[in-house]
């Protein structure tokens, strides 16, 4: 069924021009994406290609895993830079410290591979194709056809992924304050975390890159841990987690 929101135009995810926590991982981030950029300058093509002649092909595991993961980082930095600046729960502050300073510097690596590899920064289509029908992301994948390209937002144009805020949840959010912040935050990053997962656990059992399969199980482990402290903190805040979206 289509809908009249969509996810976030991709750029280095933004934050409140206020932040300060927003300018930190914004500069993480391009830190990390000169050091890719600059490491293949340095020793060469085939040094970052694990001795490959040629980078991953444009329809490859990983260029869509690293276009689309880009995607799905850039909001949950966006709605942790609001956290950052809104929560009132200590616990969600470091959490969302955390995830900004964590899924900033992976953005980096990963828009780094692409400038590396000369593909695209983003996907042109929709999304997710690159995941081919398999016993644990035929379903995920499948379901992406059920949702319509949305208006932009602050982040991408295109096609949600699942589990990703529509830009009115993200105006809801900004809007919001007090614990009622903190819930709306874990709830939505917790959904967030769970739609992202199955990309990351895709990547890391189909990438053929050492360097794309090591960053996808790490980004499964870490994001499959954070959900287990964010159920937690929703049942502390007698709050249920959203359903998928």
């Amino acid at each position: 069924m289509a809908e009249s929101d969509d996810t976030p135009v991709l750029t280095a995810p933004a934050a409140p021009a206020a932040g300060g926590w927003a300018r930190l991982g914004r500069t993480l981030a391009v830190g990390v994406f000169a050091l890719v950029v600059g490491l293949y300058l340095g020793i060469g093509a085939s040094g970052l290609r694990g001795g490959h002649p040629e980078p991953p092909a444009q329809d490859s595991v990983e260029v869509g895993f690293a276009q689309d993961m880009s995607v799905h980082h850039s909001q949950a930095v966006e709605m942790s830079a609001m956290a950052l600046t809104n929560a009132t729960d200590p616990a969600v502050r470091t959490l969302a410290y955390d995830v900004l300073t964590t899924q900033q510097g992976q953005w980096g690596t990963m828009q780094g591979w692409l400038a590396v590899w000369d593909r695209p920064l983003q996907a042109a289509g929709e999304p997710m194709t690159w995941m081919r029908a398999t016993e644990d992301s035929a379903g995920t994948a499948a379901g992406m056809t059920e949702h319509a390209a949305m208006p932009p937002g602050s982040a991408i144009q295109g096609p949600r992924m699942p589990g990703m805020a529509t830009t009115s949840e993200l105006d809801t959010l900004r809007r919001t304050t007090g614990p009622a912040f903190d819930t709306l935050y874990l709830q939505l990053l917790l959904r967030h975390h769970q739609g992202g997962l199955p990309m990351a656990r895709y990547a890391a059992a189909n990438a053929t890159e050492q360097v794309v399969t090591t960053l996808a199980r790490q980004i499964a482990d870490t994001q499959q841990a954070e959900s287990t402290t964010m159920q937690q903190l929703l049942t502390a805040h007698g709050a249920a987690p959203l359903p998928m979206n």
